[in-house]
């Protein structure tokens, strides 16, 4: 029995995602299971066969419970005793795609596979894109 691969020139599909009331994680999971290309029959791990996500309204997505204040993002400078620690009302406030970039990204695997796939991730605080030459499709869930 033969083992069918992917061809790295797969064809690759443009998504339209609207983040309006969706809960961040659960959004996430379908973000970067398109990404992945796991939603396609040929998905193979090893190489990148998944489509580009356009994502909009990220300052409409929803987090559960007490997250809005309780959740803490770490960032360190690197100096002795400069860690601060940011929660999700400042990044929905001034960096709204954050949120999910930062979601989607410990979603994938930590390799320089999926640092490229990364960059197939656009998304936007509005509903207004500049990807609407490439005719996005909105996601069919």
């Amino acid at each position: 029995m033969k083992t069918t691969l992917a061809k790295i020139d797969a064809d690759k599909k443009w998504v339209l995602v609207d983040a309006e009331g969706k809960v961040l994680g659960r959004l996430a999971v379908e973000i970067a299971n398109i990404i992945r290309g796991r939603h396609k029959p040929l998905y193979t791990p090893h190489l990148d066969t998944g489509d580009y996500v356009v994502v909009i309204n990220a300052e409409k997505v929803v987090v559960t419970g007490k997250k809005e204040q309780d959740k803490q993002y770490m960032f360190h400078t690197g100096w002795v005793g400069n860690e601060y620690r940011r929660n999700v009302a400042h990044f929905r406030e001034k960096k709204p795609a954050f949120l999910i970039e930062n979601a989607v990204k410990g979603m994938l695997p930590r390799n320089k596979l999926a640092r490229h796939m990364m960059s197939k991730l656009k998304v936007y605080a509005g509903t207004e894109h500049p990807h609407e030459a490439q005719n996005p499709q909105p996601l069919s869930k």
